[in-house]
Order: C-alpha cells, then sequence, then structure tokens
C-alpha cells in the first residue's frame, strides 16, 4: 500500500454493511473443510429471501425499462469489478436465450473490457468513466442505466446514474447497503442487505449473488413484458447447436401438445423460428403466413395467436 486511506474513507466503510465483520467466523479457517463449506452456504441461505423482499422496487424498475424499450430504447448496465462482470454476464446471456441483437442489453464495466478478466486499478474510482462509454452508445432518453455497486458509494456507479440522468435516461441503481449515495441520484432504488460477508469485504460473494439474482430477473421479466416468452418458455431462442435444437423442438411440442415429428417439420419450414412453428401448429398456418401475423402482433405470440 503506497498510500494510507483517507480516514475519512476508513469511517465510511466501517458502516456499511457489505464490510462488516462477523465474529462468529473468526475462526473459520480452523474449521475442517466440510464445516466451511457448509457455514459458507448457510450464509447464502438468507440471500434469495432478501431479493424476495425487494419485490416491489425491482418490479417497478422493471416495468418503467420495459416501457422504454418498447419505444426502441435499450438496457444498460454499468458497475465496477465484480458488480460490472455481473452487468457484462447477464447482458452476454440475453442474445443466446431471447434473441436480442446484441446492442439491445450492454454490460459496461469500469476500465472497459479489459476489466472483465483483469483488474484496472483506479477505475473504479473515475467519477466520469462512464462518459466516454455513454457516448460510444449515443445513450439518449429512452434508454434506461443500471448502475451496480455492493457499497453503493462506487464512484463510477454514481458517476454513470449521474450522466445518464443528464441525457435523459432512466436510472436504476443496485446497491448493498440502505440508505447509499447512488439511491439519492437514481430515478429507482433497490438497495438489499444481507449481512456481513463470509469474508470480510468480500462482495463477489453475497453481494455478488444478489446482483445476479436482480439481474436475471430484471432481464427475464423484461423480456417477458417484451413478448420474448410464452407462459414459461422459452420461445426467442437462437437454435445454434444440437442441445438448442433439442430444446426449440421441445418448446414446440410443450406449447402445442403436438408429435416431435410435426415439431421438426414446422421448425424445418419456419427455418428454426420457435414462434411461427408454434403459430404453424395452433393455426394451421404456413410459415409465411405465421410471420406476418407475428410481424402484426409485434412479436407477442399470444396476440397473434388470438389474430
Amino acid at each position: 500500500m503506497a498510500n494510507p486511506p483517507a480516514q475519512d474513507l476508513v469511517v465510511q466503510l466501517a458502516t456499511l454493511t457489505t464490510e462488516a465483520f462477523d465474529p462468529e467466523f473468526r475462526d473459520i479457517d480452523l474449521a475442517a473443510t466440510e464445516s466451511i463449506v457448509a457455514a459458507m452456504n448457510s450464509e447464502n441461505a438468507a440471500v434469495v429471501d432478501a431479493v424476495v423482499a425487494a419485490s416491489a422496487p425491482i418490479a417497478a424498475a422493471i416495468d418503467a425499462i420495459a416501457e422504454r424499450m418498447r419505444r426502441g430504447g435499450r438496457l444498460v448496465y454499468a458497475g465496477a469489478g465484480t458488480a460490472g462482470r455481473m452487468g457484462v454476464l447477464d447482458a452476454s446471456e440475453c442474445p443466446p436465450t431471447f434473441s436480442t441483437p446484441p446492442g439491445l442489453v450492454v454490460g459496461l464495466i469500469a476500465g472497459g473490457e479489459t476489466a472483465v478478466t483483469r483488474a484496472v486499478e483506479g477505475a473504479e474510482d473515475d467519477f466520469d468513466g462512464s462518459v466516454a462509454q455513454f457516448d460510444a452508445l449515443h445513450l439518449g432518453e429512452e434508454d434506461s442505466v443500471v448502475a451496480i455497486s455492493a457499497s453503493g458509494r462506487t464512484r463510477y456507479a454514481i458517476g454513470a446514474l449521474t450522466h445518464a440522468r443528464a441525457r435523459g435516461a432512466l436510472t436504476v441503481a443496485l446497491a448493498g447497503n440502505h440508505g447509499s449515495e447512488m439511491g439519492r441520484v437514481a430515478d429507482h432504488v433497490i438497495e438489499i442487505e444481507v449481512g456481513p460477508e463470509f469474508l470480510v469485504g468480500s462482495t463477489r460473494l453475497k453481494s455478488a449473488t444478489v446482483q445476479k439474482l436482480v439481474l436475471n430477473t430484471i432481464s427475464t421479466v423484461v423480456m417477458m413484458r417484451l413478448g420474448r416468452t410464452f407462459g414459461n418458455l422459452m420461445v426467442n431462442m437462437t437454435a445454434t447447436n444440437d442441445k438448442l435444437r433439442a430444446r426449440a423442438r421441445r418448446i414446440v411440442v410443450l406449447a402445442t401438445g403436438c408429435e416431435q415429428a410435426q415439431a421438426d417439420a414446422a421448425l424445418v419450414d419456419a427455418g428454426g423460428d420457435v414462434k411461427a412453428a408454434i403459430l404453424m401448429v395452433l393455426r394451421g398456418v404456413d410459415a409465411d403466413t405465421a410471420r406476418q401475423r407475428l410481424d402484426r402482433s409485434d412479436g407477442f405470440l399470444r396476440t397473434a395467436l388470438d389474430g
């Protein structure tokens, strides 16, 4: 450590739940391996309940994001370190899961792409670190920015929210401490506390698990609101390998009750388009008609079926 930390920062960190010390685990390194594994995952058990308790603010953010995305907006995640990687991960999973174009859901990380696999020192302290990234995206008022930070005080994340609001974008703060600095500059605030980390300050543990669960929820339910699912079926998937082609067949069978051979034939005629194949089986139309109905219904399969 070249220079000692500022005393006010030391005092501030001591007030954060994510930095707290749990004396129960003071000598945990002396325990048997199985006991350590059990203790660590016992701590994780509280995470799901904490996320469920935050359903209302999560739902409010989802509805606001979906409204803008229906008008052509994008969903942008922004964070530093582990929090940034959680955003990049969730964004990268949307194209294969929901057939979204790569630029519809974007993950930004302090320090740029290099920081995904290697720490970029000082990047999280750069309040203006998102400016060039937003410029490259041409971020605008139909877009939504979800900034992620376990502490809720990361300068890069606070700056991302501040600059996004200045451009008219919707802003959402996802933090691991109540009363966070991020929450004071965001339109929607999701603050979920899960107690001290198993290793003091290692927010790649419970805090990151919260982030993974919340981001999964946001992207999945937003895509449901955009018509990219049918019930709990992943009908907008891209079948690019044998496993996914088998999954596509199974989804058509589950949605229609048809035989596998009929599902295969419909998928072939539809060029692998699961939604079109379902519509073809259920309404007895050809592939072109199915696609036309889906286009008129903005991709909503239920609407196309009713039409």
